[in-house]
């Protein structure tokens, strides 16, 4: 796997976006995940968006993490919050979105940021797995779907 830092807007990055808001309508059956996202969002020093391509440099894996800091929406300093986080379907079993969460963190780590925090749904239980084999533990809700039945919220200490 190669992973290279993108822009939020890089054409593979929109690509993959593509898909797994694909995926969602699948999964949940509504227009995709709403939450306001923007490219300055993923802008180092404040985040970053990573894209893994396969031996033939094709785009199979992306993730994302942002900057957040107490706010209303139930964050607190020194949040990093995972976006987007997706692997193709030819893609998956491969450990490909580990890999890809170890980077991210390493990254926020490096940073500054202190806690890594996402939110994800409950029709997505390769997603909750993921997660909490890697020491992600169940946290207060928070952002754009803490109201929300379906959504489940982790927080993991950096």
């Amino acid at each position: 796997m190669n992973l290279r830092t993108v822009p939020f807007d890089h054409p593979d990055a929109v690509k993959l976006n593509d898909e797994v808001q694909a995926e969602y309508h699948v999964r949940y059956g509504d227009g995709g995940d709403s939450t306001p996202l923007s490219p300055t969002d993923f802008e180092p020093p404040n985040g970053v968006y990573l894209i893994a391509y396969d031996e033939d440099d094709r785009p199979v894996a992306t993730g994302g993490w942002r900057s957040q800091d107490a706010n209303g929406e139930g964050n607190e300093d020194g949040d990093a919050e995972l976006k987007r986080m997706f692997v193709i379907e030819q893609a998956r079993g491969r450990g490909l979105a580990r890999r890809m969460l170890a980077a991210l963190e390493e990254n926020a780590r490096a940073a500054g940021r202190v806690r890594m925090v996402l939110e994800t749904g409950t029709k997505q239980p390769e997603a909750i797995a993921l997660y909490t084999s890697s020491g992600y533990e169940p946290c207060v809700k928070f952002g754009y779907y803490r109201h929300f039945d379906d959504s489940r919220c982790f927080a993991k200490a950096l």
